[in-house]
């Protein structure tokens, strides 16, 4: 899937290093989930990125959110992955995230695993994901006036 021309302007501000790791990232999504839609906030925090099959947060499935030194990898409903194959950080009800860095380290195996627990997740939640081919759009839902973005 193209990104929305717009999110290349979003992570304008931030270091070239912090975009790579927004692209591969996205890129590795996208590759696992071709028929995700992408969904685009350029929020006053961070620029937020949640995929799912539908054009709807409630039911995304995983998500990104780019901040000054690093990028969170989150689950919308990482509480409920069954096999947490590795351990991810967040104390709210629901979201988990690993905070990832660089690509090195990333552990793509396990993390592909989890998108696909994530994604029967939100499948059992809304059945009428189930078996439903998207055009895999992107897609920018909101953008903050005020944002705070790294110098």
């Amino acid at each position: 899937m193209e990104a929305n021309r717009q999110l290349k302007e979003f992570l304008a501000p931030y270091d070239s290093d912090i975009q790579e790791l927004s692209y591969a990232l996205r890129a590795f999504i996208t590759s696992t989930i071709p028929e995700a839609n992408e969904l685009i906030w350029d929020n006053y925090n961070a620029v937020a990125i949640a995929y799912s099959k539908s054009e709807q947060l409630k039911d995304a499935f995983c998500h990104l959110a780019v901040y000054a030194k690093h990028v969170n990898f989150g689950f919308n409903r990482g509480v409920e992955l069954k096999n947490k194959l590795i351990k991810l950080e967040g104390k709210g009800k629901l979201i988990r995230h690993l905070k990832v860095t660089n690509m090195e380290g990333f552990p793509r195996n396990e993390i592909e695993e989890m998108i696909y627990q994530a994604v029967g997740i939100a499948d059992h939640r809304n059945p009428q994901l189930i078996n439903k081919i998207s055009a895999g759009l992107s897609i920018v839902m909101s953008v903050s006036n005020k944002k705070v973005r790294p110098k």
